[in-house]
């Protein structure tokens, strides 16, 4: 896979800055990417969101997928049930929902209507996105990066899963649109 270690990004309102490179964190074994045995009866192609133990699965098939470690939102933030990825980003720009805007208007007021460029070392999607939908409609959840990798396995913010960039850009290159997501 090439992966490219440096983006730059050109923004009227920040000038031009490099996006942060993939950052390897230090995380437990546990969390790190690892091919490990599922319920052969999952078919390949599909990813599923275990939150009790901050893992997400991509099934490769014949009993086997890719195990990756995640971080969650905060209790109550976070989506339960089957979706759809209808969309996929490299670097997406970010812009905060009226519902983060509302919970936390100290944290997300000041990006309120102008977000992030993608890139930007504060934006929230980090390095990829994948939007998840339920029928056609854009449910605002997400399984992306993060400029944190030391939240993995752990439950804060917002909501949306979290990999590490590095991580996410893995499983960006694995997953097509048109993936059924199970969060459970």
């Amino acid at each position: 896979m090439n992966m490219k270690r440096r983006t730059f990004v050109a923004s009227a309102a920040i000038g031009l800055f490099a996006a942060p490179a993939y950052a390897t964190a230090r995380l437990p074994r546990k969390f790190l990417p690892t091919e490990v045995d599922v319920n052969p009866d999952l078919p390949a192609g599909q990813v599923h969101v275990i939150k009790e133990d901050y893992h997400l699965y991509w099934t490769l098939g014949n009993g086997r997928a890719m195990r990756y470690g995640i971080a969650l939102g905060a209790e109550g933030r976070n989506y339960t049930g089957v979706l759809t990825i209808r969309r996929k980003a490299e670097w997406p720009s970010w812009v905060p929902t009226q519902n983060m805007v509302d919970l936390e208007p100290d944290l997300y007021g000041p990006y309120r209507g102008t977000g992030l460029p993608g890139g930007h070392p504060r934006n929230p999607l980090g390095a990829r996105a994948l939007y998840l939908y339920d029928g056609g409609i854009d449910t605002y959840y997400r399984i992306h990066g993060t400029p944190q990798p030391e939240t993995i396995g752990q439950s804060f913010s917002s909501g949306c899963v979290r990999l590490t960039n590095e991580h996410v850009a893995q499983l960006y290159e694995m997953v097509p649109v048109g993936t059924q997501v199970f969060i459970f």
